[in-house]
């Protein structure tokens, strides 16, 4: 009996970059751009590959660069969620070893300001992950689309009090101060109501990914701007109710804010002078980090 044994493993490319040119057919100097960088892991029968040294099953990851490259010149990439859904079902038809796949993409937002010319909103992004087994039959997968990296600030409007307090409490209670954070937004997608990984390679689920994807980056900025916020737990969860309240194909709706600190100078020290909430400290770390993940209640599906 051998002493260990290959309890799992995947393996593939990462860190693939692209930057893919759409032309109008009516004005081929009016283009949309998409900046990506794509992961594709493999899963499948490539145990011989780790326990006896045999390559003979392994597609080379430089072979996964390039179909990944080629894929995204010959295929729409527009939305990422389609071109996750082509590189899915291509790696599991193509290759009879390859038994599923795990795909992460991420897009840059580069916004246009004329026909052809750029803005990049940096650091926001958009990314898709896609996780996929081919015995399971395209209805079936596990896909999220998620906001990443929206920083966004209130200098008013962000309360925090009633809190524990105990013999190691330090904070003080307050009903005005700043509230900042970087949006991390994970939508997952129920398959049920989606449709398969088939329909969405086509294009045909196109229009609700954009819809939705705009849909939570409006939601999450209205309600951070105009709720009087009594915690970040109490926006971020309104924040989620809404989006499935105008999104019936999502399943959940997670949110990741880090609480983003800017302490108010005391500055009574110099001839008493006064300070109300008008010069602060930025304070990188440490931070807060509240998370949730909601769904719906069954009564209300």
């Amino acid at each position: 009996m051998a002493y260990s044994y290959l309890e799992s493993s995947t393996y593939g490319k990462d860190n693939v970059k692209f930057l893919k040119v759409k032309k109008d057919p009516q004005n081929p100097k009016k283009h949309e751009v998409m900046e990506a960088t794509v992961k594709v892991l493999l899963k499948g029968a490539f145990e011989t590959s780790y326990t006896e040294a045999d390559n003979a099953s392994i597609v080379p990851t430089d072979t996964v660069k390039n179909t990944i490259l080629i894929h995204a010149k010959k295929c729409d990439t527009f939305p990422i969620e389609k071109f996750a859904a082509e590189l899915a079902l291509h790696f599991t038809a193509k290759y009879e070893q390859v038994h599923g796949v795990t795909i992460k993409i991420i897009q840059d937002k580069w916004v246009k300001y004329e026909d052809h010319s750029f803005v990049l909103e940096s650091p926001e992004k958009k990314v898709c992950t896609l996780d996929y087994d081919l015995v399971n039959g395209p209805q079936v997968y596990q896909m999220s689309t998620i906001l990443k990296d929206l920083t966004v600030l209130k200098s008013t409007n962000s309360m925090f009090y009633g809190y524990n307090k105990c013999d190691y409490t330090t904070l003080k209670p307050t009903t005005d101060r700043v509230l900042s954070t970087d949006i991390m937004s994970t939508l997952d997608w129920n398959p049920t109501k989606l449709g398969s990984l088939v329909d969405i390679r086509k294009g045909l689920k196109d229009h609700i990914f954009n819809k939705t994807f705009g849909n939570t980056r409006d939601i999450t900025l209205k309600i951070f701007a105009e709720e009087n916020s009594p915690s970040v737990q109490a926006t971020m969860y309104n924040m989620a109710t809404e989006i499935l309240k105008q999104n019936s194909e999502l399943e959940f709706v997670s949110y990741e804010l880090p609480n983003k600190h800017y302490i108010l100078f005391d500055l009574k020290w110099h001839h008493g002078l006064d300070n109300d909430n008008e010069l602060f400290y930025p304070s990188p770390h440490p931070n807060g980090l509240i998370k949730c993940r909601v769904g719906r209640n069954q009564s209300k599906l």
